[in-house]
Parts: structure tokens; C-alpha cells; sequence
């Protein structure tokens, strides 16, 4: 993972700017093309005539007020016959338009879908998890989801308006010529400053957005977590909503005042070009003035200098706004096109080996590991093996390394140094979606899934999501299956209240899902993993947070049973559970610090030793009160009962 945290200066990415859109060009452009060719194809002629329209506009009307004025050449075209042309020429003017529109929309929506498509598989191609817990990476990410609903719109429009606008000019400019050319030069020049004070804010704005991002990413987790059902109780119990929102307000304030220096300096920039155009405009007509009160020019060429000095300057400025909106946009999708070109955040072999069954252990040898390459030490030369059909335990203190080693295991992170080896081979050597399929997991963070109980159960092996009997077994197992079915709608009950449900086919009026409690998730979370039947390893982290005591015994009985046989990897700060294991492995500061049975590091005395008679000193007064009754064991504990232990 990258630099944990490190930003782009802003002056780098002001001159990557250019690079930048000419990478985002290209892609773009392959993408519109993608997307709809013969929508593409449609929109370039439409664009065409509609830029020579005014054009054509404008001599119509010029050839009309000569033809009114006695200027009429002989066998020229009659002021009805160009009255008609006008209105013909005005008629598609209005209707063109709304061809264009809907041509337009319509490559859009083919252009956002593609390119929303290519991102996330991007995204989901990323074989680890190093790239989402880096901030520069969730910055450019989001920056990246901005520009696939907006950037392309921006890139289509400013290039087919372009085409419109640059043949509106030619035109414009060819009219202007034939009444005075010296005015034609100064009319164009005039907008060259507008067009570098345009692009100098541009790049300034493109530089503005990436810095205020991780503001702007701050700023929205202040408004989940004040909107979130979940935080929202913690927050209304503690009071902190007061805290919360005058956190949210000055991001909000920071951003603004960035915007608002942005705006002033955009501003300064514009105003002085826009005077030039106006004074220019102005100077010119009342030189057409003198020149027709003098008789050098007659009312068509007066007519057609007023529409084609406006024509030029409004097609100018038109040009300069979507060279602009087209280099914003190219800016942004920048980070789309950066993304897209990640390399895979894990190394992955173009032959990997065939994972095999495993027959004898998994071995982590002197394994490494830390999340930066200038942070700490996670794991400190861990040594471990796990051989077939055996539990193991592993517990520590918190930060120990538990979750990291798991993470490893699972090959969402590769060692910084050292190997884990399957049966002998470097998990390395496979392909990782391969050695996932040979693994299952409850994860301590389970995921609740805003979808139907069924689909919360069987996206643990979505080969077996439309098996009715598979899901209800892994229900049954995980002690699910009786709450489930008397939900309204059973497996099909949506367990959201973020989404609507229809009551039902006929009248489609909407109703809230069903929202379940922790414990209820956490047996769906264990039915996810029950479902991946004949893994070589199953992983429990924490696998009953969230149950009762009576729920935990009886969960702790079925997962006995549905371990029998398999290799398991228990991990919990409950250590009346971990006692049950074949071996407990405590791990301390990154390191093995003990390992053995329950008995044997009991008699070692050691760290274990000392945190299971921590935990055990909350049941002296339950042993106290019991001596002798049945049900308790030789250390104090209720034999399944772990939910009252003091958490180490």
C-alpha cells in the first residue's frame, strides 16, 4: 500500500494537467465511440448543420435587407423566396435541437454505463485490501465515481459542441471578412485572453477539488453518522450530535473558503477579457455607423456585421466555455483513467499452480508483517502450523495481530517478509480466488446485508444461492432457520429498512423490510459461512458476538459439531470458549508467546495463564454461590456460559 496517506502536491498536479487530459481525451473518446457508434455518428452531422445554421441565418438576412433596399442582382433570389428561407432556416433551428437533445441523452446514458461497468470491475479485480486503506486512493476513488456520472456528459457535450461552435465560427468569421476584414482580426483576438484566463482557472479548479477532497470525503462521514440508524442511537444516548455537526461545520467552512478564494480569483481573471470584448463590440459598430452614414456600406452589410460580430463573439465564447467545461471534465475523468490503470494490488501469477485439497497442514514460517513500509510491526516473525482436522485457538490482547493473521491466511495481504505454505506450497503460487474457495469465514466486522434473508445466507456460495434445502440447512446449523421463517415473507423478507418492499404484486405499495438485532445477524453471518460446505479451513473471529448467554452455549454446541473432523481457526477473547481447542496459540506484541493445550499452558503460568484467571475471577461469586452444584467447571466457568467474561 502507498505512502499511508501521502497526497499529490498541488502544483504536481496542476502540471500533470495537461498530460492528464490528454490521456483522459483519448479514453474518453474511446469510450463515446464504444458506447454507441451510431448514436456518435448521428450527433456529429446534427452538430454540423446546427452550427451552420446561424451562418446561414445570417446571409439570408443580409441578401433580405439588400434585396428590400434596391441592392438586388439581377436574377437573384426574390425577398419572399428569402423570407421562406429564413423561416425554413429558423424551423430547424428550434427542432435540431431537440433531435441533438435526444441523441445526446441517449449516448450518455450508453457512455455512464460503460464506464461505470469498467470501474467497479476494475474496482472488484483489486485482489486485496491494501488500495481501500489508503486515503489517496479512497480520494482519487471517489473523485473517479464523480466523474463517471459527470465527466462523460461534460466530454460529449464540449466535444460535439465544439464541432458546432468552431463551424459556427468559420462561418461567422467568413461573413465578418467580406464586410471588414481589419475587424474580423480584432474580433478574434480579443477572445485569445479570455480563453488563457479560462484555462489557468480550470487548472486552478482541477487543483482545488483534489486538495479539498479528503475535506469533502470528512464532511460526508459526519453526515452518515448523523443520519445512520445505528450511529444515530449512540449519538442521540451520548448527546453528541451538537459535537458532530460543529465537526461536519467546519469542514463545511474550510471547503468554502477554499471555493471562495477560487471564486475570487476567477473573478479577477474574467472581468478584464470581457471588458476588452465589449469595448471592441462597441468600437466597431460605431465605425459601421460612420462608414454607412458615408455610404461605404449599406444596410445588409450593417445587418450582417451586428449578427456576425455577435455570431463571433457568442460562438467564441460559447467555444471557450466548452473547451473549458471539456478540460474540467477531462480533468476529472483523469482520475477515472488513473484508476482504471492501476496495477493489481497483489501479485498474481499468470500460471498459478491448481490449489489442491489440503491433505496435511498450513504453515505460517517466520511470517512478517506490517500495513506501510515505514509503519510497526504488526506480526514479528509469527511461526505457526495448523495441521488437518485440528482447532485451533488464538487469542492475545487486542492489537495482538489476530485479525491481521487472518487477513493473511486469506491472502488479502501478501508478508512483508516470510511464507505461508500449504501442504508445502507457497499460497503465493495460486491463484488467491482459488484458495478463497477452499476457505470459510465469520469475520468479527460481518457485513449486514440490505438484501433478503436468502440472499444474506447464500451469497456465502452463490452456487447454491436458488437451493432452497442448502439454505434452510445452513440455517438450521447457524440456529437461524426458526426466526427466518416467521418472517412476513420467510427467506424472501428484505432485511432493510433503507429499502422499500411492495406489499405485494397487485397493488406495488411499498413497505419497509424487517430489521433483525445483532444476535439475529450474527446467526445469518454463520449461516453465510455453514453454506461453503467441505472448505479445508473454516475461521471464526469472534464468531458469537452479539449472542445471550443460552444462544452462545447452544451455538458453541452446533459449531462443536459442524467443526468435527474439519480444520478450524477459533479466534475470541473468550477464553472458556478457546480452552476447547486442541492447541491455543497466544499471541503477544506480533509474536508466538505461547503455545499448547488448556491444561498445558495453565501449568506453564504464563500470559495465558494470567488472562484466563482474569476473566475467570467474574464467575468467584457464581462459584461461591454454587460450590458443588453441576454445570460449572474446576476454573469457575459455567461450562458454555461466556457472555458475562471480563473482555481482555
Amino acid at each position: 500500500m502507498s505512502g499511508g496517506g501521502r497526497r499529490e502536491p498541488a502544483e504536481a498536479h496542476r502540471l500533470g494537467g495537461l498530460r492528464g487530459a490528454a490521456a483522459g481525451a483519448a479514453a474518453a473518446l474511446a469510450l463515446t465511440w464504444r458506447a454507441g457508434p451510431v448514436a456518435v455518428i448521428c450527433q456529429v452531422l446534427l452538430t454540423a448543420v446546427q452550427g451552420l445554421l446561424p451562418v446561414a441565418v445570417t446571409l439570408l438576412t443580409k441578401w433580405l435587407f439588400d434585396a428590400l433596399g434596391g441592392g438586388r442582382e439581377a436574377g437573384g433570389p426574390s425577398p419572399v423566396a428569402l423570407a421562406v428561407g429564413i423561416g425554413a432556416v429558423t424551423a430547424l433551428t428550434v427542432v435540431l435541437p431537440l433531435a441533438s437533445n435526444y441523441t445526446e441523452a441517449r449516448l450518455s446514458r450508453g457512455i455512464v454505463h460503460l464506464a461505470q461497468q469498467r470501474l467497479y470491475g476494475k474496482v472488484n479485480g483489486f485482489v486485496g485490501l491494501s488500495r481501500f486503506e489508503d486515503p489517496e486512493f479512497l480520494d482519487r476513488l471517489r473523485l473517479a465515481q464523480e466523474a463517471t456520472g459527470s465527466a462523460p456528459q461534460q466530454i460529449n457535450g464540449a466535444l460535439f459542441g465544439l464541432v458546432q461552435q468552431c463551424i459556427a465560427v468559420v462561418g461567422m468569421v467568413a461573413v465578418l471578412a467580406s464586410v471588414s476584414p481589419w475587424l474580423t482580426v480584432v474580433t478574434v483576438a480579443a477572445a485569445v485572453p479570455a480563453l488563457l484566463a479560462q484555462v489557468s482557472l480550470t487548472r486552478r479548479q482541477a487543483a482545488l477539488r483534489w486538495t479539498i477532497s479528503p475535506r469533502n470525503r470528512r464532511q460526508l462521514f459526519y453526515q452518515s453518522l448523523l443520519l445512520n440508524l445505528s450511529a444515530v442511537k449512540e449519538v442521540r444516548l451520548f448527546g453528541a450530535g451538537g459535537f458532530l455537526l460543529g465537526r461536519m461545520d467546519a469542514e463545511t467552512r474550510e471547503i468554502n473558503a477554499a471555493e471562495e478564494r477560487y471564486e475570487r480569483k476567477e473573478l479577477a481573471l474574467q472581468s478584464p477579457p470581457a471588458a476588452l470584448g465589449a469595448l471592441i463590440a462597441a468600437g466597431g459598430l460605431a465605425w459601421m455607423a460612420h462608414g454607412a452614414a458615408s455610404g461605404r456600406f449599406g444596410v445588409g452589410d450593417v445587418s450582417a456585421y451586428l449578427a456576425a460580430t455577435a455570431g463571433v463573439q457568442g460562438a467564441l465564447t460559447a467555444t471557450i466555455g466548452y473547451v473549458i467545461g471539456g478540460y474540467q471534465g477531462l480533468l476529472s475523468f483523469r482520475h477515472y483513467v488513473d484508476v482504471n490503470a492501476l496495477p493489481s494490488d497483489l501479485p498474481v501469477r499468470t500460471d498459478p499452480m491448481p490449489v489442491r485439497q489440503l491433505a496435511d497442514r498450513i504453515e505460517l514460517d517466520d511470517v512478517w508483517f506490517r500495513y506501510r513500509e515505514d509503519g510497526p510491526w504488526v506480526l514479528r516473525g509469527v511461526s505457526l502450523t495448523i495441521r488437518r482436522g485440528e482447532a485451533v485457538a488464538l487469542v492475545g490482547l487486542n492489537g495482538a495481530g489476530k485479525s491481521t493473521l487472518v487477513k493473511l491466511l486469506c491472502r488479502l495481504y501478501d508478508p512483508t517478509r516470510g511464507a505461508i505454505r500449504w501442504d508445502g506450497t507457497d499460497i503465493r503460487a495460486w491463484d488467491p480466488a482459488a484458495l478463497r474457495d477452499r476457505v470459510s469465514a465469520v469475520f468479527q466486522d460481518r457485513v449486514d446485508y440490505d438484501l433478503t434473508a436468502r440472499d444474506n445466507i447464500g451469497i456465502g456460495d452463490l452456487a447454491h444461492l436458488h437451493d432452497p434445502d442448502r439454505i434452510a440447512g445452513a440455517a438450521r446449523r447457524a440456529g437461524a432457520h426458526g426466526f427466518v421463517e416467521e418472517l412476513p415473507r420467510g427467506y424472501d423478507t428484505l432485511l432493510s429498512r433503507t429499502f422499500p418492499e411492495p406489499d405485494d404484486e397487485e397493488s406495488g405499495a411499498p413497505s419497509a423490510g424487517v430489521a433483525l438485532s445483532g444476535g439475529q445477524w450474527q446467526r445469518l453471518a454463520l449461516a453465510r459461512a455453514m453454506l461453503r460446505e467441505g472448505r479445508d479451513l473454516l475461521i471464526l473471529d469472534e464468531p458469537t458476538t452479539g449472542l445471550d448467554a443460552a444462544a452462545e452455549q447452544q451455538l458453541h454446541e452446533r459449531l462443536r459439531a459442524y467443526r468435527e473432523g474439519a480444520t478450524s481457526l477459533l479466534i475470541s477473547h473468550r477464553l472458556g470458549t478457546a480452552r476447547r481447542a486442541d492447541r491455543i496459540v497466544v499471541l503477544a506484541d506480533g509474536r508466538v508467546g505461547e503455545c499448547g493445550s488448556h491444561a498445558q499452558l495453565m501449568a506453564l503460568d504464563g500470559e495465558y495463564a494470567r488472562l484466563f484467571t482474569l476473566q475467570a475471577s467474574g464467575y468467584v461469586e457464581h462459584v461461591e454461590g454454587t460450590e458443588g452444584t453441576e454445570g460449572t467447571g474446576s476454573t469457575g466457568f459455567p461450562e458454555d456460559t461466556e457472555s458475562e467474561e471480563v473482555t481482555v
